[in-house]
């Protein structure tokens, strides 16, 4: 985040990665929903991207390719802001993202380190997709064995774009959000720097998740996640609903710490433009230990 006269910051991000799905004009959208997603966490306006992209020329056709960037050219049109141009490189697989640049008025700006006490956190969309989509990787085109799970609902959650969310949390006048990625959302909420209780009941998963996390589909990125952050955190659930927890999410919610005298705007905004949202614990203090309870 950078002023650049007067009231007007701009917001800067950058992001992509490789496909995790086999449609490549989804991967394509997929991977702009995420890489525009920081910009709306910190409440600003997107106004331009820059694509970068991996591709493997002398294996996929070219027109893989254009449905790649056809994807991400939509979503960005849908969020209203042009991709610009980029650069290309010749990869052993493919990779995809966006360089995003956004505006914000600096009044608006909206932080990753300012939650208090007392707020409550408020999650714009389910956990789970990285299981599910680790799940289908490695059942998909078996002939014999389980059948891989339907991404259709994943899917869905991956390609929505977080602008509403952020639209209504700027309004209501939020305290802190990030947006919950390949951290999963006990490394972004360890990312705010305060402490927290968390209730597992009241968590949202995708439909399907737990089941196939039991059946022992367990992406990498999550377990990495869930060694790396066990020494900060108070762990009072089991290790299903922990890994869950840290599952690794592509272009996951917007995760907002809200005053409590705030709460009802922003669940009023969020209601009458039928977004969705789930109360899912609260701050504890600067500085304490992250709890996460059944």
């Amino acid at each position: 985040m950078l002023r650049v006269s007067g009231d007007l910051a701009i917001a800067q991000t950058v992001d992509f990665f490789t496909p995790i799905v086999d449609d490549p004009f989804l991967f394509g959208a997929i991977a702009a929903a995420n890489s525009v997603s920081d910009i709306y966490a910190m409440g600003a306006k997107p106004i331009l991207g820059l694509a970068i992209v991996g591709f493997p020329s002398d294996k996929l056709p070219l027109e893989t390719l254009h449905e790649i960037l056809r994807g991400g050219a939509a979503k960005a049109a849908e969020a209203g802001f042009p991709i610009a141009g980029g650069h290309t490189i010749i990869d052993d697989v493919p990779k995809y993202g966006l360089a995003v640049t956004g505006v914000v008025h600096v009044d608006k700006i909206v932080r990753n380190s300012t939650a208090k006490a007392g707020d409550v956190l408020v999650l714009t969309k389910p956990l789970g997709n990285g299981i599910l989509v680790c799940a289908h990787r490695a059942l998909n085109g078996k002939r014999f064995g389980r059948k891989p799970p339907s991404l259709d609902e994943a899917v869905r959650w991956m390609m929505m774009l977080n602008r509403d969310a952020a639209e209504a949390m700027v309004d209501a006048g939020v305290s802190a959000a990030t947006d919950v990625t390949g951290y999963g959302f006990v490394g972004h909420l360890l990312e705010m720097g305060v402490g927290a209780e968390i209730r597992m009941k009241d968590v949202p998963l995708l439909d399907g998740a737990r089941e196939w996390l039991r059946r022992g589909y367990r992406p990498e990125g999550t377990i990495r996640n869930a060694e790396a952050f066990c020494n900060r955190v108070d762990v009072n659930v089991s290790e299903e609903d922990y890994l869950l927890l840290c599952d690794a999410q592509t272009s996951g919610g917007l995760l907002m710490a809200v005053p409590p005298d705030r709460l009802a705007a922003l669940e009023s905004r969020m209601r009458q433009s039928g977004l969705f949202y789930a109360k899912v614990g609260h701050v504890t203090g600067a500085g304490g230990k992250v709890t996460l309870a059944p």
